[in-house]
């Protein structure tokens, strides 16, 4: 008998699973463990609902999906280095960071995109938890590739195979190049602290491909609309306008390839970072909203740097 129940993410979804009754004491088990790990491969996504609000419980669930790995961007802020490792703060801060989305003003609105797009390796996955909430929005959309591929327009679908994509860290919402929103607008830039612009200065810009195939055999259309450059052997009027194309038509298929979580007190939620975009909804600039968030280590290894990083060079030659 399984340790936990599972129904579908939604109905009219083709991903997506949710998990109840889950316990500490049942992920002791080995067998449990790895049941919910081929779960996860299978849908995708996983809520877990009515499960314990702990950071035990939290690195119990991230540990079904193997190893932690510690965000490569060095000024995000972490919960606890020496106990929880890998575990960051997403915090939501008064007045900070607000942008003007068709003509309603938001902080920590985020567009669709992948996490770590702008590094050479993609996390596996990802697992949240709410830990202060908001009244109104602070919303997490999640979008499979596997069905955005399939949703595609055939003749678009076919211009982006086969492409990569260039990605550079830039977090600020007027570095928003592709997929903006008709009425898009910066109203208070977030807080760079000079160590965040002292790694960006350093860094090399990623390429990841427009699509990959699983090794299951699906294909997966994963383009982020956040930190996107442009297109590898592209960067023209006409390689902006084709990934432009893109960017906007995943905006409008967010509708029918989605599920949007409203957060409660007793979720968790793991997505695959290899499969999955991601967006958030943002929130009353008023109101402050935090999160934990564990990243789970695993690369489906398509990623690349532009140019060799400055210390990998060095070891190279030191070799």
């Amino acid at each position: 008998m399984s340790a936990f129940a599972i129904r579908p993410l939604a109905e009219n979804l083709p991903f997506g699973i949710r998990i109840t009754g889950l316990t500490l004491q049942a992920l002791e088990e080995e067998t449990t463990r790895c049941e919910i790990d081929a779960l996860f491969v299978e849908h995708g996504m996983i809520v877990f609902e009515g499960v314990e609000q702990s950071d035990e419980m939290q690195l119990a669930i991230s540990n079904c999906f193997g190893p932690l790995k510690e965000h490569p961007v060095k000024s995000v802020g972490r919960v606890d280095s020496d106990r929880m490792p890998g575990v960051i703060e997403i915090r939501s801060q008064r007045g900070r960071g607000i942008v003007e989305v068709d003509g309603k003003q938001v902080s920590h609105w985020l567009p669709w995109h992948f996490d770590h797009c702008y590094n050479d390796e993609l996390n596996r996955a990802g697992v949240l938890r709410s830990v202060e909430r908001v009244e109104d929005g602070g919303i997490t959309g999640f979008m499979d590739g596997i069905a955005l591929y399939e949703q595609f327009p055939e003749d678009l679908r076919k211009r982006i195979e086969g492409k990569d994509v260039i990605y550079k860290l830039e977090t600020q919402y007027d570095e928003l190049t592709f997929g903006r929103p008709e009425q898009y607008r910066m109203v208070e830039p977030k807080p760079i602290s000079d160590a965040f612009r002292e790694q960006v200065a350093g860094m090399s810009r990623a390429i990841h491909p427009a699509v990959w195939t699983r090794p299951t055999g699906e294909k997966v259309l994963h383009v982020s609309n956040y930190m996107a450059q442009g297109i590898v052997g592209e960067e023209n009027a006409a390689g902006d306008a084709l990934l432009e194309d893109v960017c906007q038509q995943i905006n409008a298929l967010g509708a029918s390839c989605s599920y949007h979580h409203k957060w409660r007190p007793d979720d968790m939620v793991i997505w695959d970072n290899t499969r999955m975009l991601h967006c958030v909804s943002g929130n009353d600039p008023e109101q402050e909203r935090l999160m934990y968030r564990t990243t789970i280590a695993g690369d489906y290894g398509l990623g690349r740097w532009e140019t060799k990083p400055a210390e990998m060079a060095q070891a190279d030659a030191m070799a």
